[in-house]
């Protein structure tokens, strides 16, 4: 790990819904290139965390600073431009069901990028499918790829517009184990190449295993550890210890 500033600094983050309260009082940081996964059991509060550190809800008390930036003191450009630099994975993968796998690399492009010439943009896009494993997939569309394909044309979306932060959102869910590791496998390669900073929200401990640099574990909306995979799997405390069993 580099001994620059976070990229990412959460302090005191506290968010309630319907009088119940989601995060209480969380504290966390992400460093450059570093791998961070937030584990713990459905409903703790994980992608509620997430939509906090996109401004897709805004928290009730605390403060989110990205590259130094409190996004609740940012006005609306300033917000949509630290978007930019922020890649989301949905679990779904979220493609366009009428486009095809080309037509929905080149969409965050033509939006964002309108300056780049069609031979940058066929250049841009056959680099992200090598990236992901799928050269060949430019003319397929949706309902032609299996399940870990959606996740690899998700991602490889996400990538087209280069993103400093990456938030994956229970990336292995619905895959099965095989697919599931390979999916794994390529979020530490895109760490590797791009020096990404990633915060992975999950519950599936091999996904944990193979990609974190550290793990935070949430419970009903508090940090209980934070460590390394294999300092928590020793952790004197049962309820920690119980997710690495």
């Amino acid at each position: 790990m580099e001994t620059t500033s976070p990229v990412v600094e959460i302090h005191a983050l506290r968010k309630t819904f319907n009088e119940v309260e989601i995060l209480k009082g969380i504290d966390l940081c992400i460093d450059k290139a570093e791998n961070l996964v937030v584990l713990g059991k459905s409903g703790s509060g994980k992608s509620t965390l997430i939509k906090c550190m996109i401004g897709l809800s805004e928290p009730d008390e605390g403060s989110i600073c990205i590259f130094g930036q409190n996004i609740a003191e940012v006005n609306y450009e300033e917000l949509n431009q630290l978007r930019i630099k922020i890649g989301f994975l949905f679990q779904s993968g979220a493609l366009y069901d009428s486009m095809t796998v080309y037509e929905n690399l080149a969409f965050p492009l033509r939006h964002h990028k309108k300056h780049l010439g069609r031979e940058k943009i066929n250049q841009l896009i056959q680099e992200v499918l090598e990236n992901v494993g799928l050269p060949d997939a430019g003319g397929k569309m949706p309902a032609e790829l299996s399940g870990g394909m959606s996740k690899r044309i998700g991602l490889a979306r996400t990538l087209m517009l280069k993103p400093s932060i990456m938030l994956y959102d229970e990336p292995t869910t619905g895959l099965d184990t095989m697919t599931a590791k390979e999916i794994s496998q390529l979020i530490l390669d895109m760490q590797r190449k791009y020096r990404i900073s990633s915060l992975i929200i999950t519950h599936d401990i091999t996904c944990a295993k193979m990609t974190a640099d550290r793990i935070v574990m949430l419970n009903e909306g508090t940090i209980v550890a934070e460590g390394t995979y294999n300092e928590l799997a020793k952790s004197d405390d049962e309820w920690v210890r119980s997710f690495f069993n």
